[in-house]
């Protein structure tokens, strides 16, 4: 689906109390990073009949999509060892020099196999080691991305705020820098007056 500033809003997630989307375009990470943190609410319900003012909390993170789990390792970085593979398999397998194990020097992450051909072992033991290697490199990623969302987020109490919406008064505010601009002109995409 389009929005306004010419960017895509695709929703990944929707569910009670949490909704993730995928907003892409040139510029949009630019466009929507100031708008991480806390955002209170305040509204009077059609139900309310005392004209109480009630307050909602929403949390914001704004992040990049991660690169592609590509890895390129460097063959100046690895280790190949051969030597004689255990367990049954006859003299050739026992007396020879087929197995592989492959190191990664700067992790120290191995990989090892045993097979018949020596040939075969170093090809499938560097398969593990990537493999090896590239869910080190998610889950590097992983916890480096809950961390900044979780930077971006914070407690998510109301006083943790960056901005609010007063429905009651038709305005936006941003409390970063005191700026205020009126709800509709937000809604209509005007979000750069409030930096």
């Amino acid at each position: 689906m389009a929005t306004g500033g010419g960017f895509n809003c695709d929703p990944l997630d929707l569910k009670p109390g949490m909704a993730v989307f995928r907003v892409s375009g040139e510029g949009a990470y630019e466009a929507f990073r100031r708008e991480a943190g806390g955002i209170r609410f305040q509204r009077i319900p059609p139900t309310e009949r005392k004209g109480r003012v009630h307050s909602s909390t929403v949390t914001v993170a704004v992040l990049t999509e991660p690169a592609g789990q590509d890895l390129e390792i460097n063959p100046r970085d690895l280790k190949f060892e051969t030597y004689i593979a255990s367990g049954p398999g006859g003299q050739h397998r026992n007396k020879s020099d087929t197995a592989v194990r492959v190191t990664h020097l700067p992790t120290g992450t191995q990989a090892c196999s045993e097979h018949k051909s020596q040939s075969r072992n170093k090809t499938l033991a560097l398969g593990v080691l990537k493999a090896r290697l590239s869910q080190v490199q998610a889950t590097t990623q992983h916890r480096k991305r809950n961390s900044k969302r979780k930077d971006q987020v914070g407690t998510g109490m109301r006083s943790d705020k960056i901005r609010t919406f007063a429905e009651q008064r038709g305005r936006v505010e941003d409390h970063r820098n005191g700026k205020r601009i009126k709800i509709r002109d937000f809604e209509n995409g005007e979000i750069d007056r409030l930096h």
